[in-house]
């Protein structure tokens, strides 16, 4: 699955991006970002895979690094929705972490090019917007942990370091962005199933 096609759709991260002009050159900025990492890529890559002069950039986004955040916001806000509509909802704590989870996964398998982008390329923000990304990132972690205490306290879990077992967890389903191949042989939806199962084993869960 190319770029363009995770951006295509209904489901798009970047739909809410306008002008066209402006949602161009950040996919555009999103595939050079994943292939070659921030550092290496010019605004004038950017600009040519999409098209574009470099002039016309610099129309939509004064930096190269407003555009970087502005892929990380979107990403990270509906990283963030998924786990938050999923500890919201009715049910027990093992089938809402098994919600989390699952759509959690899938969301970076099915977007792993834009996945990556969103969670490897933090350091490259400025001070100000990679502060408020990792209130972001916090409030992802909190959405876990909650649901995690929730499952200790009723007695459906069995863990020790609730923080600790939180982090692990989110980093087990944001490394799936890392290695997923739309090639391979399992599918975003199959292996968010794999890796919710993985996760109430790795709190104890009562079945």
């Amino acid at each position: 699955m190319s770029t363009v096609e995770e951006t295509d759709g209904e489901n798009a991260p970047w739909s809410e991006v306008t002008p066209e002009a402006a949602r161009r050159l950040l996919v555009a900025a999103v595939e050079a970002f994943a292939e070659r990492g921030y550092h290496a890529t010019t605004t004038r890559d950017i600009a040519g895979r999409a098209g574009m002069s470099p002039a016309a950039l610099y129309i939509h986004y004064k930096t190269k690094e407003e555009l970087l955040h502005r892929i990380s916001r979107i990403g990270h806000d509906r990283a963030l929705l998924l786990l938050e509509d999923a500890a919201a909802k009715d049910g027990t704590a093992a089938e809402r972490l098994a919600e989390a989870v699952r759509s959690f996964v899938s969301w970076h398998a099915e977007r792993h090019t834009t996945a990556r982008v969103v969670q490897y390329e933090l350091e490259a923000l400025g001070e100000e917007h990679r502060a408020e990304i990792v209130a972001l990132r916090r409030r992802s972690d909190g959405a876990v942990r909650g649901i995690i205490d929730d499952g200790v306290r009723a007695g459906e879990f069995d863990v020790a370091d609730i923080p600790g077992t939180a982090l692990a967890v989110l980093s087990l389903c944001i490394d799936v962005a890392r290695w997923f191949n739309v090639r391979g042989s399992r599918t975003p939806e199959e292996v968010g199933e794999l890796y919710a199962g993985l996760v109430l084993r790795m709190v104890g869960a009562r079945k």
